[in-house]
């Protein structure tokens, strides 16, 4: 009989979640510089060449991929023959793991979990509780599955009760393109197919935890339905054209894993959640001869990618100065390197303002957003010398109910942030005569290192989502939505979908 000793769960559990933060499974690496080499659209492998820098960059610095570092979800298989050396349950053991990997003071990972999400929503400041999904095996061994996902691809899942008679396929390739680019492709669909609704979600999300592999499918070819079905939508997903970040492209995705159950007659439960750019899971078996050992991977095994910010056609910008008169002569898809003072805000800063205004007040003293740009994004606590963590962008549609208010009552000038605006935001963009510019979500690292200085400037109690004021150097962005509501979200997947020219348009 094996004793698994309580300490040697938490830690692997704490050493497990270090480890995703920083390190991307080699299939995604080798899927992702495969897709890099082959991408066509410029837009989308800059794209690609800035997660795959940012990558590297992470496993040398041990920082996070991502400032999203997710909520944890774990799968644990019990040996039925396992015998506990504990005090704690296996849930509690699991959450000190969580508690421990996420406080640790030299990776200090964004605690994002809020404890009463129907009212107070309150942060409990160490990202427990952990999302656990456990089975009792035949065995003497704990099997466990550790991950970290982020909220804006966890919040692109998606659900249906098929008719036995309908076709997933269709389904699938109706949906995908609703989903926007909030889930920072490239990246995994995971679907579960049968059971009952929980069932089919909880077997997309495992799938999810499976490597990629559809290269060595594609070689080898099908062996059963769920294979040919595989295949087949990753041909056809990719043939939508969405790319990289949405900017349009050969790859959206760069695989589809599917896991099936069997199912009520009258029914046909399709789950389908993606997996973005900051792809994070890990594998290890405990059997009580103490606490994991994960393999450090090779610096070898990324590709060696030469990526300057900037490049032919881009421009220097200086926040400080600049005017509605200069934002008119951008266009969608132009790079721009921005310089000067920024001022960050997302979800929670934003319902603040609101409630002010509503209440007749104005800002909060010292805050003012006239001429000036917003950066959405709730960055990793600084470690050691830097001026701020991982500072990737968060998704920028939850920010479109506030966008006419902003742009209306505090004269902001232009929004930076991740994948597209929705027909509230772009009729406000244009009204205004705005701006809004997209930086590359799973490039955080990266990002921040363009940020020389940064303080709180309002609400510090919202920890992450205070409203700070970076100074940046040459931050990379592209033009995503122009002062006349245009958007690169739509005229890129919209050529690359008629370059590609597999399937035909479908009707929304």
């Amino acid at each position: 009989m094996t004793v698994i000793r309580q300490d040697d769960l938490i830690q692997s559990v704490a050493d497990a979640l270090q480890y995703i933060s920083y390190y991307h499974p080699k299939d995604y690496i080798d899927a992702l510089a495969q897709a890099y080499e082959l991408e066509q659209s410029p837009a989308a492998k800059d794209a690609m060449a800035q997660i795959l820098v940012n990558s590297r960059m992470c496993a040398e610095g041990h920082r996070p991929i991502c400032q999203d570092t997710g909520i944890v979800t774990v799968f644990l298989k019990i040996g039925m023959n396992v015998q506990w050396d504990a005090s704690l349950s296996v849930e509690d053991m699991i959450n000190e793991g969580v508690r421990q990997a996420y406080l640790n003071p030299d990776n200090k990972l964004r605690a994002s979990i809020l404890d009463d999400p129907a009212g107070g929503r309150k942060n409990t400041k160490d990202n427990t509780p952990a999302v656990i999904h456990m089975t009792l095996v035949p065995g003497d061994t704990v099997d466990v599955t550790v991950a970290a996902k982020g909220g804006g691809s966890e919040n692109k899942s998606k659900f249906i009760m098929l008719n036995p008679s309908d076709s997933i396929v269709d389904w699938v390739l109706k949906t995908v393109p609703t989903m926007g680019a909030g889930w920072c492709p490239p990246g995994m669909l995971g679907m579960g197919i049968g059971g009952t609704a929980e069932k089919a979600m909880v077997m997309a999300k495992e799938a999810l935890m499976d490597p990629i592999d559809i290269q060595q499918l594609m070689a080898r070819g099908p062996s059963n339905r769920i294979e040919e079905l595989r295949l087949e939508l990753y041909d056809k997903v990719n043939a939508l054209g969405i790319g990289a970040q949405g900017l349009g492209g050969l790859t959206t995705v760069l695989d589809v894993k599917i896991k099936d159950y069997p199912t009520h007659a009258a029914s046909l439960p399709i789950a389908m959640i993606p997996n973005c750019a900051a792809t994070r899971h890990a594998h290890f078996v405990l059997d009580g001869s103490g606490a994991a050992e994960l393999p450090v991977p090779r610096l070898e095994d990324w590709p060696e990618i030469a990526w300057e910010a900037g490049g032919p056609g881009s421009r220097r910008v200086n926040l400080d100065t600049v005017t509605h008169e200069e934002i008119a002569t951008w266009k969608p898809g132009d790079i721009v390197l921005l310089n000067g003072k920024l001022l960050t805000g997302r979800d929670a800063a934003h319902k603040r303002i609101a409630d002010l205004f509503a209440k007749g007040e104005g800002l909060p003293e010292g805050l003012d957003f006239n001429g000036r740009f917003i950066y959405y994004v709730g960055p990793v606590d600084p470690v050691r010398d830097e001026v701020v963590g991982p500072a990737g962008p968060t998704t920028a549609t939850r920010m479109d109910k506030f966008t006419e208010m902003m742009l209306a009552k505090t004269g902001l000038l232009g929004m930076v942030g991740k994948a597209e605006r929705g027909p509230m935001a772009l009729d406000a963009i244009k009204k205004h005569r705005a701006v809004y510019l997209m930086a590359v979500g799973g490039a955080a690292y990266l990002v921040s290192k363009a940020i020389r200085k940064s303080r709180v400037v309002a609400f510090p109690e919202l920890g992450m989502e205070a409203v700070y004021e970076f100074e940046v150097e040459d931050m990379p962005v592209t033009v995503a939505v122009d002062v006349n509501g245009d958007s690169v979200h739509k005229t890129g997947p919209a050529e690359w979908r008629v370059k590609i020219g597999k399937i035909p348009v479908l009707e929304a």
